[in-house]
């Protein structure tokens, strides 16, 4: 094997890990983003830890350390750095497969929490002051604002103290303000549901591209260090 060709693999080795490291940058900017533009987290606070948002942010930014060791060690072409980049990133599929699985039947799961969840928050709406549980306040009438709904299973549910973000058009802010007689738990819940699909498709397709890098560089990494060409 050529100079030449040896340079060009080792690159291509470099490239790979590199890849890996600009996917956990763009789940991490993703995550990001949800986390900007989703106002549904205090409305729903059973699984809290498992919201999509959270768990992108969490898992990109552990691959983007995993694979920036990578990234260094592929072109100091230092072993030790190497072995470590494979062995973490391995465990890091591991994980990323069960998380996976466990959006996946979150998605299925999602209807004993939501109903529960909803309804005490719509109760703490209710019965706060006008000054109180703003973060509340603020969801739940943006939810019904965005899913032109009212209520969890309906404009009853507010027991005469409709908000103004039930109102459909003009007047609003009056005793008898026309109001969206759909609740919101369907559509926030099937909202829900596709986040965690799309998550959980999401961390699979990053799993699949690592396994790919890791299936390229692992032999060619072993090949060269039994050619004793680098990776000292």
């Amino acid at each position: 094997m050529n100079r030449s060709t040896v340079s060009c693999l080792k690159t291509l080795v470099v490239a790979l890990h590199f890849l890996c490291w600009l996917c956990g940058a763009f789940v991490v900017a993703f995550g990001e983003f949800q986390m900007i533009h989703s106002k549904f987290a205090s409305l729903v606070t059973t699984f809290w830890p498992v919201y999509p948002a959270n768990t992108l942010v969490v898992t990109g930014a552990i691959v983007t350390c995993v694979c920036y060791l990578g990234v260094l060690g592929g072109m100091k072409e230092n072993r030790c750095m190497l072995i470590t980049f494979f062995v973490l990133l391995f465990i890091l599929m591991l994980v990323e497969l069960a998380m996976a699985c466990v959006f996946l039947v979150y998605s299925r799961e999602i209807d004993t929490y939501f109903e529960r969840d909803l309804m005490g928050s719509l109760e703490i709406y209710r019965d706060s002051s006008p000054e109180g549980n703003k973060t509340i306040k603020d969801d739940f009438d943006a939810v019904q604002y965005l899913f032109r709904c009212c209520g969890v299973h309906g404009v009853a549910d507010w027991e005469g103290k409709v908000p103004i973000s039930c109102c459909t058009k003009d007047p609003c802010n009056t005793p008898n303000q026309p109001n969206w007689e759909e609740g919101c738990l369907e559509k926030l819940r099937d909202w829900f549901a596709r986040n965690y699909l799309s998550t959980g498709a999401g961390v699979v397709t990053m799993f699949i591209i690592q396994f790919v890098c890791l299936s390229v560089t692992i032999p060619l990494f072993c090949h060269f260090s039994r050619q004793g060409l680098g990776y000292q």
